[in-house]
This record gives structure tokens, sequence and C-alpha cells, in this order.
């Protein structure tokens, strides 16, 4: 079979949308009230429990590579349980399902069809929860240990993006923390490997002057990024971050030449004219 990894994040959504609205429909079908539901059930049911199946398949495909994630092997195990017990369930659910259909065609076993769907009803129930707990794993997987950047695509920039938003984040938790010289050596670490990127060169500004306390450094990397004309929002970016280095320099009068300047070049940016207004 071929490999699906790299559809494990498409399907699995499909799986537990239609097989929780399923288990749903199941049970509201066993009311008087809304008796459309009955069929409707019994197809969300199935194109959920096939959708199950190729999840558990693309899973499978996918684990390798996260599994070796320090960290990560125990919780992708029991992520893996869970969808193997979800779809085991499900199938179950799927024959009690093809029953129910058969006692329907028989008019001596017809009366039986509703204790069958209840069956079906408390099964999927259970199938849920273990939908639920699957999924709740998987979201740990991706948000808490960043299992799947490079997965979909195999591409080495989505592992470098990767690279670089926890870097980031890193930074600013040691700043707040008050450890300004992890924080500068983690954004310079940025600016070496993503030079080209204008915003870490912006960050690498901003950080030579917070952290490293370094004005004339921050004032040398702000002066050399290069931004269009028409790029108005990090023009004033700059603007900005200039101000900020010249009034830790203690000139303020440069600041607000500064933002004055900026302030002529786009006159209908509010925020600019609050800024130069409060530099008077």
């Amino acid at each position: 079979m071929p490999n699906l990894g790299q559809f494990h994040p498409q399907v699995v959504h499909f799986a537990i949308a239609l097989l929780l609205v399923g288990v749903a429909f199941r049970i509201v079908s066993l009311t008087k009230w809304f008796r459309f539901t009955n069929g409707a059930a019994a197809a969300l049911l199935v194109m959920g429990t096939l959708a199950a199946v190729v999840s558990v398949k693309s899973g499978d495909d996918a684990h390798g590579p996260v599994e070796r994630i320090p960290g990560v092997r125990n919780i992708v195990i029991e992520h893996e349980e869970y969808g193997e017990s979800a779809r085991n369930v499900f199938l179950g659910v799927i024959l009690i399902e093809l029953i129910a259909l058969g006692f329907a065609r028989k008019e001596s076993l017809a009366r039986h069809v509703k204790k069958v769907h209840i069956a079906s009803a408390l099964l999927g129930v259970y199938g849920a929860f273990a939908l639920y707990e699957a999924a709740e794993h998987g979201g740990q997987i991706v948000y808490n240990y960043a299992g799947g950047p490079g997965l979909r695509s195999g591409s080495p920039e989505d592992v470098q993006r990767l690279l670089l938003a926890g870097l980031y984040s890193q930074s600013r938790i040691d700043r707040s923390e008050n450890r300004p010289a992890e924080a500068a050596a983690l954004v310079s670490e940025m600016s070496k490997r993503f030079p080209d990127d204008m915003d870490v060169r912006f960050l690498h500004a901003e950080s030579l002057l917070l952290d490293a306390k370094d004005n004339l450094g921050a004032l040398a990397a702000a002066n050399a990024i290069d931004v269009a004309a028409t790029d108005v929002r990090n023009r004033t970016r700059k603007a900005n971050m200039l101000a900020d280095i010249f009034l830790a320099m203690g000139q303020r009068d440069s600041a607000r030449a500064t933002i004055a300047a900026a302030s002529s070049e786009f006159p209908s940016n509010a925020r600019l004219k609050a800024r130069l207004d409060s530099l008077r």
C-alpha cells in the first residue's frame, strides 16, 4: 500500500467530524423527533469508519519520524492505541448497523430494530470517548511536542520554520524572566540562521537594544535594514525602532526628527502622529 502519512491531518479530521455527528444522529434517531436522522446516522457512521480506517493507516505511516523526537514516544504510542481502539469500536458499530438494516427488511424482526440501534448508540458513545482521547493525544503531539512540521511536505523549510518559532518563543520567555543574555544569544542565533528575513533583522536590532544594551550596535543593525519605499508597515516599524534607540541614547531630538520624517512620509498614519505628539 502507498505511504499515506502526509494525508493524516486531512483524513483524521473527516473521521472525527463524521463519527461524532453520526453518533449524535443515532442517539437523536431513537427519539420520536427528527426521524430523518435514522438513515443519515447510518451513512455518517459508515463514512466516518472508513475515514477512521484510513486515519489509522496514515497515522502508522507517519509515526516513525515523530517517535524519534526526544520525549514523544510514549504519547505517540498512546495516540496510536486510542486511534486503533476507536477504529475497532466503530467497525463493531457498523456491524450492528448492518444487523439493524437486515432486521428492518424482515417483518418478523423489524420490531427489534430500535433495540439494535440502541446498542449501536451505546457502543458509539464508547467509541466517541476513544476518538476524543485519540484526538486529544494527537493535538498534544502537534502543539505540545511539535511533532508535525516536515511530515506533510517532507520539506526542510518546514523544520527551519519550527526552529525559528522555537528560538523566537524561547527568547521572549527568557526576556520576560529576566535572562537577557540568554535571550540575546537566541536572537543572535536567529540572525545567523535567517540573515535575509526582515522580521528577524528587526528582532535582532531590538534585542541589541533591550537585551544586550548595545545602543550603537542596535542603531547600526536598524540602519542596515533596507525597506522598500512602498512597504508602509516596515518603514513605520523602522522609524519607531530608530526612535526607541535614540531615546535610549538620550537623543530625544533625533527621535523626534525620525518620527516627524516618517509622519510626513505617511501623513494618514495615526500612530505616527500620536508618537510624534508624545515626543513634543
